[in-house]
């Protein structure tokens, strides 16, 4: 089965950090990408551009509303993804609890739904 896993963090974490954190961090990301790749569970993962470049698009009535990220008052924002092919959902919280955004946010990990 496929899962997403969704990275939300702390929006100023990286900022706030030197750059020897901000080394270990990306280390931490690294081992578990290598980890899931070692399992060939690996489909793929990418960081986000922060929210405040985000658009968010709506359709009221017909008409397309176009607004400006960032919308969430949250300081916890979406920061990036895992995408993995995991025979069990086991599999994908371990991966899961290995990225460091864990540490000042959470991770959720949902099930694609390969039915639609």
């Amino acid at each position: 089965m496929k899962y997403m896993l969704l990275l939300h963090g702390d929006s100023g974490a990286w900022n706030a950090m030197g750059s020897a954190a901000q080394e270990a961090w990306m280390g931490a990301h690294a081992a578990a990408e290598a980890e899931a790749r070692r399992r060939g569970i690996y489909l793929g993962c990418e960081a986000l551009k922060p929210a405040t470049s985000a658009r968010f698009v709506r359709v009221r009535s017909g008409k397309t509303i176009t607004t400006d990220g960032a919308f969430a008052e949250s300081k916890e924002l979406l920061g990036g993804y895992y995408l993995l092919d995991c025979p069990t959902e086991q599999d994908a919280l371990e991966i899961a609890a290995m990225i460091p955004d864990a540490t000042n946010g959470f991770i959720e990990v949902r099930a694609i739904n390969e039915d639609v």
